[in-house]
């Protein structure tokens, strides 16, 4: 039996999206909606898992608002006492579809945005937005949702900040989560574009010390570094299979959001097999349970049990092993890679935010949402 019971669920429910950020986490194989777990298979999946011990879920995408049963979904949630967090781009939260949800269950709403100027903003989401989300905010205030402002923070927005910060103060939000954009997914296509230097770094950190004493009491700032530049990894998610799960929109389970990724495991589907029988005997999430997977300088290492070696998926990605160590690491054999990345940084040099094109899947919910597609869910 597995030492750990999972607290937290985050419920991809779709991969269909109005934006197309460039730092989307989702995999860059994107599943179609035909593919996607039914009403019935997913409530089937949320009953199970509050038998498991989850007692948090995320309802995200993609945008889990193209779903015409979110708020079926939400009301079976509700009623196995789940809290529910809607990680949303806002894009067709009206006020009326916001009362509905609000009337089924959901506790919270975090809405995604891009910056703090609108044509930056709009650039970056790839489409016109940013009414929609300013108007959706006011809505969720109104309704008295738990409400967080996420901003993922890269080389063509972290200038401005301090904006950023007064932005989300204004429109009232409990929680402001910045986190700097993590580089698996769209990300790495996009690297050369997003990547900060390391002047944005710095400053940044000041501007969000500055920030938290005017906001204490008002708002709670959550500011995350990017990896690259620090000297230890950060625990993925407080260790691979021991608090968290992902469910795809197809059935996979996952461990962490960007697992799949990682080509030499197999995660399997709750299609196939009970979310119970997943969390204990799944290969995928057994694969770096523990400490015995470990190589060297993990495995002799006194931080072992603090950052559990790092981020299987950025070690998988940039060494071709997820058993490595995170490069990241100073300790790693490969920290070299991250500091050929960091070395390309010029402070002079204006951010190239030329982004990769890609595929989009079809869009087939509501009318009011256009066929364009990103992460509505920006890296929870």
């Amino acid at each position: 039996m597995a030492e750990h019971r999972p607290t937290t669920l985050l419920a991809e429910l779709t991969h269909r999206c109005p934006l197309h950020c460039p730092y989307c986490s989702n995999p860059v194989e994107l599943a179609r909606s035909s593919a996607e777990l039914s009403t019935i298979e997913w409530k089937r999946v949320l009953t199970e898992a509050r038998a498991l011990g989850v007692l948090q879920l995320g309802l995200s995408g993609g945008e889990p608002l193209v779903r015409r049963d979110l708020e079926e979904l939400a009301m079976h949630a509700h009623g196995l006492g789940l809290y529910q967090t809607l990680v949303t781009s806002a894009i067709g939260l009206t006020h009326e579809r916001a009362q509905r949800l609000r009337d089924a269950g959901v506790d919270h709403v975090q809405i995604s945005f891009q910056d703090s100027v609108r044509e930056s903003a709009e650039r970056i989401a790839g489409t016109k937005s940013w009414d929609a989300k300013h108007e959706a905010a006011r809505h969720v205030r109104a309704l008295g949702f738990a409400f967080s402002v996420n901003v993922v923070l890269h080389r063509a927005n972290l200038d401005h900040l301090d904006a950023i910060i007064d932005m989300a103060g204004e429109l009232g939000a409990d929680r402001l989560e910045l986190a700097n954009t993590q580089y698996y997914g769209w990300a790495v296509m996009n690297r050369a574009a997003l990547m900060p230097t390391r002047a944005q770094i710095e400053r940044s950190a000041e501007i969000v010390d500055r920030a938290s004493e005017k906001y204490r009491g008002q708002m709670q700032i959550i500011y995350v570094l990017p990896d690259y530049y620090s000297d230890y990894p950060k625990p993925c998610q407080g260790g691979w299979g021991k608090f968290y799960i992902v469910i795809a929109p197809d059935g996979r389970a996952l461990p962490c959001h960007a697992a799949s990724q990682i080509t030499t495991l197999t995660f399997d589907s709750v299609r196939d097999h009970t979310l119970e029988w997943i969390w204990e005997w799944s290969d995928g999430f057994r694969a770096f349970r523990g400490d015995g997977w470990m190589l060297e300088p993990c495995r002799s290492c006194p931080r072992k049990h603090a950052d559990f070696g790092g981020c299987r998926c950025q070690a998988f990605a940039l060494t071709g092993d997820a058993r490595n160590a995170d490069p990241v690491c100073v300790k790693s054999a490969e920290r070299a890679t991250i500091d050929a990345i960091l070395n390309g940084d010029d402070d002079a040099a204006p951010a190239d935010t030329t982004y990769v094109p890609r595929e989009m899947p079809p869009l087939r919910g509501p009318t009011h949402l256009n066929a364009m597609r990103s992460h509505a869910a920006d890296s929870v």
